[in-house]
C-alpha cells in the first residue's frame, strides 16, 4: 500500500525533512573538507568512475562482468589507499543514522565506511565495521536504554533515533524506521510502504516441522507415534515404502516432496519386517553433508533406528579406505582446490583413467603407495588431462589441466621435514608457534593423498581382487546426485551380491557439476531393474517460492507435472540496494524485527559461500539468536542459522533469506543455477532475496521489480 506525500503523516513527513536536511549538511561539509584539503578534483574522479562501473555492470552482458568487477575492484582499491585523512564518498556517505541522548546531551552519529568528524558542523561519520559505537546500533532498538563499555568508559543513555537510510547519486531514496518505510518516487514524492513488505510475514514458526515431513523438525516425539508418522505418508510415498526390502529402489522428486521421508521410512519398515537378515548394525545411511547426517540421525532415533550407522560422504570414504588398504592413518591433503576436486569427481575421468592406468598386475601393486603413484603419473600426463577436460564437453574449464598438473607435483615432491633433516639439526625444524614447519605453505600438500582420490584408489585395487571390505545389508544414499561414479562403485563393492539400497536424489538439486544421470548411476551400482518413484507434490516449499526456482533453473527446469499444485503462501521478498553494508544491515533489522515476533521460529540466511556468511554475521553477532553455523554443526533448535549454500542440501527453515544474490556471487552457469536453485528451495513459510550492488541475473528483472 502506498500514500502519496500529502497524505504521509506529521511524523513522517518531519522524519524525511530531517535526513535531506542532515544529508545536505554532510554534503556540504564534506565539499568544504575536499576544498581545504586540495583533492577534490583526485577523489571525485574516482568516485564519478566507481559510479559509473556501477551503471555499466547492471546493463552489460554476462560475459563482461568479470573484466567490469575487476575494474571496481581496481578504482575501489585506489579510493581505500588513500591517506588516512580520506573523505566519504558524498554521493552515499552513509547509511545508516544514530542519535544517542547521554550525558553530553543528544548527538548524531552516521555509519558509513570512512570514519571523518567535523564536531563544528555536528557530523560524525563512522566506520560501521570497526567503531566500537556501532555496536550500539546492532545491539538495541530505537527508545531502548543502553549501556556499553568504549575502552575505559561506560557509556550509558538512550537510542533516540535509529534509522536505515539509502543515498543514491547523493539523493536521498530510502528511509526504514522500525515498521516504518519511506521510498522516494521517481517523480520526488515521497510515499509510505505497508509492513508487509518491510517485514516476514508472520506465522511461520514451526510450519517447517511439520508432520510427516521430517524438515527441520523434531520428528516423532515419542517411540510410540513413529509409525503414526507413516500413516500420514500419501499414496505414492507409501507405495515407495512398500517396495520389497531385496529389491533396489530409486527415490526421485523435487525439494520437499519427501525423499528422505521415503527413504527413513523404508528402512524402519525393513529393518522392523526382517531384523535377522537386515540387522541395524549392518544398515547404513550416507548423505553428503554434516547438516543433514545431524539431521538423519535426530529423525532416525525415533523410528527406533537408533543404531543404524549414519555418515557424511567424505567420514565414510575415509573409514572405508583405511580397511580396504589396511592403513591406520592415511595423510590427507589440507585443502584441495574446488576446481581439482570437480576434475576428480567427473564422470569423463572414470573410463578414460581404466584405459590410462589398467589393472594391477599383482597383489603386490595394490598398496595405497603404489597405487597413488601411478594414479599421479596420469595426473602429470597433460595429454590425457587435456582428453577428460574435452570428454566433459564444458564442464570443466581447461584451466583445470595446470591446476590438476600444479597440485600433483607438490604432491609427489618429497615433504620439508624430509628434505632438511638432512642438512641441519632436527632441533632447528621446530617452528615458534609450535606448527610443522610446512604448514600453512604449497609443500603442506607433499606426500598427501586428497579425499577425492580414495575411491578411485579403491576403484584401482578392484580390478586386481576383493576390497576385503565387510558387506552392508542395506545402503541408503541420500542426495544421491552428489555422488560419483568412483563412489558408487565402492558401494556396489559393499553390497556385493545383494542389492538391498534405497537411492533419493533429484538432479536439480547437484551443487556442483559433474552428475552422469540416474541410468549411469545405477548402472555403476550393478542395477538394472530398480523400482523407481517420482513424488510428485513439494511440501515444503509455497507456490510463489517453487515458481521462482523454477525460473532460476531456466532451461535446466523439469517439465511441469500436471500434479497437484503448490500450496498458496507468503510472496517472495525482493529487496535491492546500492552498496553491500546497507544490505546487511537491513538483513539484521529483519531479522532482529522477525525474532521479536515470531520467537520460535527457524531462520535460515544462507549466503553464497562461508566468507559471504561471516559478512553477514558480523551484523547480529551480539545477538544471543544468532548462530554461526560451520561444518554442518547446525542445532535445529528456534532462532537465527547464519550458514552458506554448501551446507544446507536437505534441511529446510521456516523462514530462509538469501542475503548475497548479485551478479559476482552467483553468475550465470548452470552450477549457479542449480546451487541458488538448492538455496531458495528450503524454506517452507517465506523467502527473501536481499541484493546489492548488480543483482544476479538469474533472478529474472521482471520478477524482481513486480508489485511486491
Amino acid at each position: 500500500m502506498t500514500h502519496e506525500q500529502g497524505h504521509l503523516s506529521e511524523d513522517a513527513r518531519a522524519i524525511i525533512a530531517e535526513e535531506e536536511a542532515l544529508l545536505s549538511r554532510v554534503q556540504a561539509t564534506l565539499e568544504l573538507a575536499r576544498r581545504k584539503a586540495g583533492r577534490a578534483l583526485e577523489n571525485q574522479a574516482l568516485v564519478d568512475q566507481l559510479q559509473a562501473l556501477r551503471d555499466e555492470a547492471t546493463s552489460a552482458a554476462e560475459a563482461d562482468l568479470p573484466h567490469l568487477f575487476f575494474q571496481m575492484d581496481q578504482t575501489r582499491a585506489l579510493l581505500d589507499r588513500q591517506e588516512s585523512a580520506q573523505l566519504p564518498d558524498s554521493q552515499a556517505p552513509y547509511f545508516a543514522h544514530l542519535r544517542l541522548h547521554g550525558d553530553a546531551g543528544p548527538r548524531d552519529y552516521l555509519l558509513g565506511r570512512t570514519t571523518f568528524a567535523d564536531v563544528g558542523a555536528g557530523v560524525r561519520v563512522i566506520d560501521w565495521r570497526f567503531a566500537p559505537i556501532a555496536r550500539v546500533f546492532y545491539s538495541y532498538e530505537e527508545g531502548d536504554a543502553y549501556e556499553e563499555q568504549f575502552g575505559e568508559r561506560l557509556a550509558e543513555g538512550t537510542v533516540e533515533v535509529r534509522r536505515l537510510v539509502v543515498i543514491e547519486r547523493g539523493v536521498l531514496t530510502r528511509i526504514i524506521s522500525g515498521a516504518l518505510v519511506l521510498e522516494r518516487a521517481q517523480d520526488g514524492t515521497w510515499h509510505g510502504v505497508g509492513r508487509d513488505v518491510s517485514a516476514l510475514r508472520e506465522g511461520g514458526a514451526g510450519s517447517a516441522a511439520r508432520p510427516g515431513a521430517m524438515g527441520t523438525g523434531k520428528g516423532a516425539r515419542r517411540v510410540e507415534d513413529a509409525f503414526g508418522v507413516t500413516a500420514m505418508l500419501d499414496a505414492e510415498q507409501y507405495d515407495a515404502v512398500s517396495v520389497a526390502a531385496s529389491h533396489p529402489l530409486l527415490v526421485l522428486g523435487s525439494a520437499g516432496s519427501g525423499k528422505t521421508t521415503v527413504a527413513l521410512h523404508r528402512l524402519a519398515k525393513i529393518a522392523f519386517d526382517d531384523p535377522n537378515t537386515y540387522p541395524q548394525a549392518r544398515m547404513k545411511l550416507i548423505v553428503p553433508e554434516e547438516g543433514l547426517a545431524r539431521l538423519s540421525r535426530r529423525l532416525l532415533a525415533p523410528l527406533g533406528l537408533g543404531r543404524v550407522s549414519v555418515d557424511t560422504l567424505d567420514h565414510w570414504l575415509l573409514a572405508t579406505a583405511r580397511s580396504a588398504f589396511n592403513l591406520p592413518g592415511i595423510k590427507l591433503s589440507p585443502e584441495t582446490s574446488p576446481l581439482v576436486s570437480r576434475f576428480k569427481r567427473h564422470p569423463a575421468l572414470r573410463p578414460l583413467l581404466l584405459g590410462r592406468i589398467g589393472a594391477p598386475k599383482t597383489q603386490a601393486g595394490t598398496t595405497l603407495e603404489r597405487l597413488h603413484r601411478r594414479l599421479a603419473d596420469a595426473y602429470l600426463d597433460r595429454h590425457f588431462l587435456d582428453n577428460v577436460v574435452s570428454q566433459a564437453k564444458g564442464e570443466l574449464p581447461r584451466t583445470a589441466i595446470d591446476e590438476v598438473l600444479e597440485h600433483t607435483r607438490l604432491q609427489r615432491s618429497t615433504p620439508l621435514d624430509k628434505e632438511l633433516k638432512d642438512i641441519t639439526e632436527p632441533e632447528r625444524l621446530i617452528t615458534v608457534d609450535g606448527k610443522a614447519i610446512e604448514e600453512d605453505t604449497p609443500y603442506a600438500l607433499a606426500g598427501t593423498v586428497d579425499l577425492e582420490d580414495l575411491p578411485i584408489l579403491m576403484f584401482l585395487k578392484a580390478q586386481h581382487g576383493p576390497l576385503g571390505l565387510e558387506r552392508l545389508a542395506h545402503i541408503v544414499l541420500d542426495e544421491a546426485e552428489d555422488f560419483s561414479l568412483f563412489e558408487l562403485f565402492v558401494v556396489r563393492k559393499l553390497l556385493g551380491k545383494g542389492r538391498s539400497c534405497t537411492l533419493a536424489g533429484d538432479e536439480m538439486q547437484q551443487t556442483e557439476s559433474g552428475f552422469a544421470g540416474w541410468p549411469q548411476a545405477l548402472d555403476e551400482l550393478g542395477i538394472r531393474d530398480a523400482s523407481t518413484c517420482r513424488l510428485q507434490v513439494s511440501y515444503r516449499c509455497p507456490a510463489p517460492v517453487v515458481e521462482l526456482a523454477r525460473q532460476v533453473l531456466g532451461t535446466q527446469a523439469p517439465a511441469e507435472s500436471s500434479a497437484q499444485r503448490p500450496r498458496a503462501g507468503a510472496p517472495v521478498g525482493f529487496h535491492h540496494f546500492p552498496v553491500e553494508a546497507q544490505a546487511q544491515l537491513f538483513v539484521g533489522e529483519a531479522l532482529r524485527d522477525l525474532v521479536a515476533r515470531e520467537p520460535h521460529a527457524s531462520v535460515g540466511v544462507i549466503a553464497s559461500s562461508p566468507e559471504s556468511a561471516d559478512a553477514v554475521y558480523r551484523v547480529v553477532a551480539d545477538q544471543a539468536w544468532a548462530r554461526r553455523v560451520k561444518d554442518g554443526e547446525f542445532s535445529f533448535e528456534p532462532g537465527v542459522d547464519v550458514t552458506d549454500v554448501g551446507s544446507v542440501k536437505g534441511l529446510e527453515f521456516d523462514y530462509v533469506i538469501l542475503p548475497d544474490v548479485t551478479a559476482r556471487a552467483w553468475p550465470v552457469d548452470d552450477e549457479s543455477r542449480r546451487r541458488l536453485h538448492v538455496a531458495i528451495t528450503r524454506t517452507s513459510h517465506q523467502l527473501w532475496v536481499v541484493s546489492s550492488g548488480a543483482r544476479s541475473r538469474l533472478i529474472p528483472e521482471a520478477v524482481a521489480a513486480a508489485p511486491r
